[in-house]
């Protein structure tokens, strides 16, 4: 096999879709803060000016909508109109309704035809891990997020105050026949700033106060540095782009390396599959990485609606593992409860984690305890056990 190039992207905070994501994440901690066992799938929308906020929730607690969309906004930094929304002067609109009591017997543990808690919903989640970085994560969606993290830091300190909250990376690195990184190719940034900023120097400052601080392990004299090649980004945010919650599911996981089951995260409680099936999904991946099994992963779990169990589970190591596949999914099923009620109990996901997921990806940050190493010594044991 031949050299070849993989490419991953990020976008900002400030991001129309990211936007979305963080509102219905802030709006799913305020329920949980209070309510734990209160249900939630949010949804929103944004464009020049509004933004929407919809879905289903069912809570004991009293969530401000308004408020949290507001200081969502000012924390991103949408501050000016001109910016393409304003934290004080955008109308929101709330259509907030109940969840379907039909989904709640089924993921309760006392209703529906299971004792056990059930899957919110079906479907197929992914989880992926590999021993490129650190986090145990592809580096080009690392190096992406690390940009667009890098973009915001700059912003928010003054540091490069001619920026503003939207905006975009892109990284395409160069792989050996091994499949092994050897350098970033291309970086790509689109970054939103004042008119008064000239592109020239706009340039140099997001290469050596961001491209490079961020890159510089795996830059060459061969790399490519493309920054805003319309010319200008002085309008952005939803004033040029609809945002809408969900709408980012690659950015979240793993850059387009490894498959996705296509639910989204954002505004959904952690009985929803797509969300906790998919974390747990890469915690498995992370562990199996993590004990030598393998050199890259993937956990495909599948859920049906109101049943406990997972229906399948399918492991993938892409020809770099050297434990039998069915020996692994006999040890992941003795190591790790699957169930809903044991996903959340094990990753503890009834508290309010999430508005911090909304940006910069779900994943190889130390911070969520989907990324927590706790089980691979009871991994071990299990391989051993079932490899006899």
């Amino acid at each position: 096999m031949a050299h070849y190039f993989f490419t991953s992207e990020s976008v900002t905070e400030g991001h129309p879709d990211k936007i979305c994501d963080q509102i219905s994440d802030a709006v799913l901690d305020a329920v949980l803060r209070d309510d734990p066992t209160g249900a939630c799938c949010c949804e929103v929308f944004t464009t020049t000016g509004m933004v929407v906020v919809g879905g289903e929730i069912t809570t004991s607690t009293y969530v401000d909508i308004t408020k949290i969309v507001r200081s969502v906004l000012k924390n991103i930094g949408y501050t000016k109109p001109e910016y393409g929304i304003d934290w004080q002067s955008c109308s929101v609109m709330n259509v907030i309704d109940e969840q379907s009591s039909e989904i709640s017997q089924g993921e309760k543990h006392d209703q529906g035809d299971h004792k056990a808690h059930g899957a919110g919903d079906q479907g197929m989640m992914f989880g992926f891990a590999c021993d490129e970085t650190p986090e145990l994560m592809p580096l080009p969606i690392m190096l992406a997020h690390g940009l667009t993290r890098k973009l915001a830091e700059v912003r928010k300190s003054g540091e490069c105050d001619f920026l503003r909250p939207d905006g975009k990376s892109q990284v395409t690195i160069e792989y050996s026949e091994d499949g092994k990184p050897l350098r970033v190719d291309t970086v790509v940034i689109a970054a939103q700033h004042h008119a008064e900023i000239k592109p020239a120097d706009l340039r140099i400052h997001i290469i050596e106060k961001v491209i490079k601080p961020v890159c510089f392990e795996y830059i060459d004299e061969n790399t490519r540095f493309l920054i805003n090649e319309t010319g200008v980004f002085i309008k952005g945010g939803p004033h040029v782009d609809t945002g809408l919650t969900g709408r980012k599911i690659i950015v979240d996981t793993y850059g387009g390396m490894g498959r996705h089951g296509g639910g989204a995260f954002s505004g959904k409680v952690p009985n929803k599959q797509d969300r906790s099936g998919a974390y747990m999904a890469r915690y498995i991946a992370k562990h199996i990485v993590a004990a030598g099994y393998a050199n890259k992963c993937e956990i495909q779990l599948s859920y049906a609606i109101g049943f406990p169990e997972p229906v399948s589970i399918h492991v993938d190591a892409f020809g770099t593992g050297n434990v039998d596949h069915h020996v692994l999914e006999a040890a992941i099923r003795k190591t790790f409860d699957m169930t809903p009620a044991g996903i959340i109990k094990e990753l503890d996901l009834l508290r309010p984690i999430y508005a911090a997921t909304a940006s910069y990806g779900h994943f190889g940050r130390a911070e969520f305890p989907w990324e927590q190493m706790k089980k691979v010594d009871e991994l071990r044991v299990a391989v051993e056990e079932c490899s006899q």
